[in-house]
Formats: structure tokens, sequence, C-alpha cells
């Protein structure tokens, strides 16, 4: 008999109040106070911050769902409704973060201030609230990987009960790739502390490195889920993929099962954004030599 936390916190009369919301909630208030610390080194009140995540937040959400639901669309096109019922899953990180990117360049350019230098500022807040936000995963008993023996968790893993306990479902252990993921975010959080105490860094370099590190865990730890959004693709780039995720098997063993498709797009997605960030910072760094530093004043347009 194993031990398995109650996603409901408590309830008020018909009211559930889940430990999934108050822990997306934690995040991001984590990341809200995270951004004004490091924003009073640049003469920015808190109420900057305070109005960036009161329009960031909603927009992460509109993107993270319409993102699912485009490449969900099959279950969707036939009850239109079920679109605007997130309370029954489906959101997804890359929308989350297509969404923000929005909303905040929108803000920035009404308070005329450089994009690149707040998303500098606020890239450690967004793996912050990654980290706290997978513990929401936790809970629910979702965004898992696949199947894994008690004693890999135990003794390989050397994991607490409480998260042995959580990752039994359904009469099967699964691999804890919440956990996985929020570990790797706070080496990436550490690594963005002490590079943008650099004198190297340039505008925008803190925000492209939080890209490359989140991306490059994504790739690996979403291989071994088994719930990831696909899609059927060129066998020869799906190979490629295969390739590339090879060496994670040494540690955890095979990948997790797809139920469609043979292109996992959370991956796919990644290796574009990697590119991305990579080619962004040669080619800014090549076309204005003086960028501002990470450390320089931040002056409004």
């Amino acid at each position: 008999m194993f031990y398995v936390i109650d996603p409901v916190l408590f309830s008020i009369g018909p009211i559930d109040v889940h430990w999934y919301g108050i822990i997306l909630g934690s995040a991001a208030l984590a990341g809200l106070l995270l951004a004004i610390l490091e924003g009073k080194r640049f003469n920015l009140s808190p109420d900057f911050f305070l109005d960036l995540l009161l329009i960031g937040v909603p927009s992460a959400i509109v993107g993270a769902r319409l993102y699912y639901v485009a490449f969900k669309w099959d279950s969707y096109r036939n009850d239109p409704l079920e679109i605007i019922m997130i309370q029954n899953g489906g959101l997804a990180i890359h929308g989350a973060l297509i969404g923000a990117v929005i909303g905040a360049a929108i803000y920035f350019r009404v308070k005329r201030v450089s994009f690149w230098r707040i998303a500098d500022i606020c890239a450690p807040s967004l793996i912050l609230g990654q980290m706290i936000g997978r513990w929401g995963n936790f809970m629910n008993q979702e965004a898992h990987g696949g199947p894994v023996a008690e004693s890999f968790l135990r003794d390989t893993l050397r994991l607490p009960d409480f998260i042995v306990n959580q990752m039994y479902i359904d009469g099967l252990f699964y691999h804890p790739t919440f956990l996985y993921e929020s570990i790797w975010n706070l080496a990436g959080l550490l690594l963005l502390f002490v590079l943008r105490r650099r004198s190297f860094i340039k505008s925008g370099e803190v925000f492209f490195t939080y890209i490359m590190w989140y991306s490059l865990g994504r790739f690996f730890i979403e291989g071994l889920r088994t719930d990831s959004l696909a899609f059927t693709g060129p066998q020869l780039l799906a190979d490629f993929m295969d390739i590339l995720w090879a060496p994670m098997s040494l540690i955890f063993g095979d990948a997790g099962n797809m139920a469609y498709g043979n292109i996992r797009i959370a991956q796919f997605i990644s290796l574009l954004l990697i590119v991305f960030a990579v080619i962004m910072i040669i080619i800014r760094r090549m076309k204005n030599p003086y960028l501002p530093k990470y450390s320089d004043p931040i002056e409004r347009y």
C-alpha cells in the first residue's frame, strides 16, 4: 500500500482548491520577487514587474492553451467549448513562453524600454517558476515518464518515499520526469546567476542562455515521457532525433512510447530554439560590437 498525495488541498463547499494551482501561484510569486530584487539594481520599481506579471500570466495561459489545442485539434474540433476548459488539462510550456513573450513585448514597447534588457532580468524568474511549477505535475501524477522498476527509484536514484509513492500509478512506477526537469532548471538558475555577473555578457544573452539551457534539458527529458504532443514527419528527421537522444538511454533506459506520430513536438521545438538562440547571439554581436552589457544602466527610449 502506497500513500498518494491528494491533488485537492482543501475544499470550500463545492469549490476544490488544488495543489496544482497553489504551486503555480507560488511559482509566479517567487519569480516576481526575484525580478523585483534584481530590478532594484537598475532603478526599476516593483510596480513595473507587478504590471508585467499581470500581463504576462494571462498571455502565457492563453498561449499555452492555443498551442496545445493547435496540435490536438482533432480532439477539439467537434466541441469548441472544451477549448476554454483549461481545468481539464492541456497547457504547453512552449506555448506559454510564446504567449508571455508577446505580451511582454507589447508591455515593454508601451513602457519604452528595451525588450532584451528586461528579458535578461526576467530569465532567472522564468526558469525559477518552471522549476517550482513542475511540482504541480507531481501532485497531479501527470507529465511523468514511462514505467520503471521500483528499485530504480529507490536504489539507483535514491529518491525519498513521498516521491516514489507518488510515482506509483495504476499498479506501475514511472519516471519522475517532473523531478528531472526541476533539478535541471535549478542548475540553470544557478548558471544564470553566475552569467549575469560576468562582464562579457551582452544584452539579451542571459535570456538566450535561458532558452538554450531549458531547451537542452527539455529535449532529453521529453524523450522519457509518454504523453508528448507529436506529429508524423520525415523518418530521416525522426532517426536523427533518436540518435541525439540515445545517450540518455545509458542512464534512464528506453525512451517513452508515443501514442501517435514519430516526432515529439517539444523535442523538435527545443532543437529549433537552441539553434535560434545561438544564431541570434552571433548575429547581434556581429552587427553591433557595442551592444550594452548586462550591467549597464537601462535607459528608456
